[in-house]
């Protein structure tokens, strides 16, 4: 067994998992993001096996732009570091305390973009930070095994003098929506909240209302909106009651309605059936330490996510953030984040969100630093990112950009200018030329002032550059510690199945109605009411007809005794 894999070994998870205990609360599902509005019953914290071999949770430095000469001859107690790069006069790395201010990774196709990420994921594994990142190409799978030698990364760590570099995989656990690449990803529509769903249906001001008036009538009712079906059930029970909850939350259109429930069938559709319901995660299964107390890197598979539906991808973005920032207690300035986040692909966070939306973005992003919760944005232009948001990222790095329109020069003079340049670099006319695995690097210092921009030739990762294989994907999903915990999805009662007991209870109750309407009416026809005493008493048909039958009787009766007794006499 190689380095990369012992740490899987010999962990038998528990199946305790998270519920929701009750009915949602009136008010806490309109939270930071309208996320969650249900208690929560913590899972168990996971623990993962150690990695054989040198313990790497040893990154150290003071951070920032260091020349080769100070990094020799300093040998003082130094700041914990996540290494970037360098060139062969100088090395920089961002200090883990400064990391929880946030960071965007830029550049055009092909660059590096993935790589750096890569780099910087191990960094703070390294560092003892768990790291979650989204792996839109399937390509950061990777990170799980060791790398394999190669004259590139034989030239750049002979440049950089990495004398601690050791090619090695790290431990890793792999999540995907559909279950098919990874541990199921779910969370119920309560969780999610009327917000975030909302800009998911991309839902217009009239029907993002009656969305909220369906978790409020949930609540009101005591019903659990677990998933898609509970959700289009309590639609559907919303407009067969119109008037009975119009005087309480409004009017309900019936088109209205009928425009959210085709918005989810079209959500259905596109598999977001496999994301909403139970067992849902965990926030803490994402932040988990081995035995060496390096941080464990979960990933995300999003290939399939991002390409049948973007918008769903977007929504559990803005879900985990919400849920980050919910659940997590201050913390303050620490020596290291407890966890952090990469978003490729950052710009579907704020492709046609509403104004409102991005502003509860903006404002998770600036407050959930105190809860020592770091976020690195990945996108290809710095302008696909507000700037209300790009203000509050200190760490930069720019790979090359390829500027072809005024577009795109408007864009690549905006990128040049959010540098720092005290060295007179020509920052527009570098990022034009920077090769593959080249960027222009700004980090923070101690004081979390940005440090001036560096051309920086970007290090080599340990692990594997390139995907996993389908075999060692699946190796490591059946010895993943998460095995089994997530892998079954769970649907107890909730509100389809009450609105389903309801609807046979009526339906019942209209039954006995109807047969005791149907009992009258034909007691009516037969001029008695049902259930009545016979009277004694005759009616006058009826006396005429018995004493008819008494005469008629008698004398047939006198007849037959004369026949008889004449015969007799004979």
């Amino acid at each position: 067994m190689g380095e990369s894999e012992a740490w899987v070994g010999g962990y038998a998870p528990s199946h305790q998992q998270r519920v929701l205990v009750g009915p949602v609360s009136g008010k806490s599902y309109v939270g930071a993001l309208g996320g969650r509005s249900a208690s929560l019953r913590a899972g168990p914290v996971l623990n993962f096996a150690a990695p054989q071999g040198r313990n790497h949770n040893t990154n150290s430095g003071t951070g920032g732009v260091v020349s080769k000469d100070k990094q020799i001859q300093d040998g003082s107690q130094q700041a914990v570091t996540v290494r970037v790069g360098g060139r062969e006069t100088f090395a920089v790395s961002q200090l883990a305390s400064q990391s929880n201010r946030h960071g965007l990774i830029t550049g055009a196709t092909g660059t590096g973009k993935t790589v750096t990420l890569q780099v910087l994921a191990e960094g703070f594994a390294r560092a003892g930070v768990p790291v979650f990142a989204a792996d839109v190409k399937g390509d950061l799978s990777g990170i799980a095994k060791a790398g394999t030698p190669h004259k590139e990364i034989d030239r750049r760590v002979g440049i950089l003098a990495l004398g601690d570099y050791s090619q090695r995989g790290y431990p890793t656990i792999f999540w995907d929506v559909f279950g098919a690449s990874g541990h199921p990803v779910r969370t119920t529509i309560s969780e999610m909240g009327p917000l975030i769903l909302s800009s998911l249906l991309e839902l217009n001001e009239t029907q993002t209302g009656l969305l909220y008036a369906c978790f409020a009538i949930a609540d009101d009712e005591g019903m659990l909106l677990m998933d898609l079906k509970d959700l289009r059930a309590m639609l559907a029970w919303m407009g067969q009651n119109a008037k009975a909850l119009r005087a309480e939350y409004g009017n309900i259109a019936a088109s209205s309605l009928g425009a959210i429930q085709r918005r989810l069938l079209v959500l259905e559709a596109q598999g977001a059936e496999n994301f909403f319901g139970e067992p849902a995660l965990e926030i803490r299964d994402l932040m988990q330490r081995d035995f060496s107390g390096n941080g464990v890197i979960s990933l995300l598979h999003s290939e399939v996510l991002l390409r049948d539906s973007p918008k769903l991808y977007a929504a559990f973005l803005l879900w985990l953030l919400s849920e980050l920032f919910e659940e997590l207690p201050e913390a303050g300035d620490l020596e290291k984040p407890k966890l952090v986040l990469f978003f490729d692909e950052a710009h579907l966070l704020f492709d046609r969100m509403p104004r409102s939306l991005v502003d509860k973005i903006e404002q998770v992003v600036r407050l959930i630093r105190s809860k020592a919760v770091g976020i690195y944005f990945i996108s290809q232009n710095a302008n696909d990112l507000p700037e209300s948001v790009l203000g509050q990222l200190g760490m930069k790095i720019a790979h090359g950009v390829r500027a072809f329109t005024p577009k795109d020069r408007k864009a690549l003079r905006a990128a040049a200018d959010s540098f720092r340049n005290d060295e007179g670099i020509d920052v527009v006319a570098k990022l034009t030329q920077l090769g593959t695995g080249e960027a222009l690097v700004s980090v923070l210092d101690a004081d979390g002032a940005p440090v001036s921009v560096k051309d920086t030739l970007i290090a080599p990762p340990e692990s594997r550059i390139g995907p996993l294989t389908a075999a060692e994907r699946a190796e490591m999903l059946d010895r993943s510690p998460l095995a089994g915990r997530y892998d079954t999805p769970v649907d107890r009662e909730s509100a389809y199945e009450m609105l389903a007991q309801r609807a046979e209870l009526a339906a019942r109750a209209k039954a006995d109605a109807a047969a005791r309407e149907q009992s009258q009416r034909e007691a009516s026809a037969s001029g008695r009411r049902p259930g009545a005493r016979r009277s004694n008493r005759q009616s006058i048909g009826e006396a005429f007809m018995k004493s008819a039958v008494r005469s008629i009787g008698r004398s047939i009766g006198s007849r037959l005794m004369r026949g008889i007794l004449g015969s007799l006499l004979k």
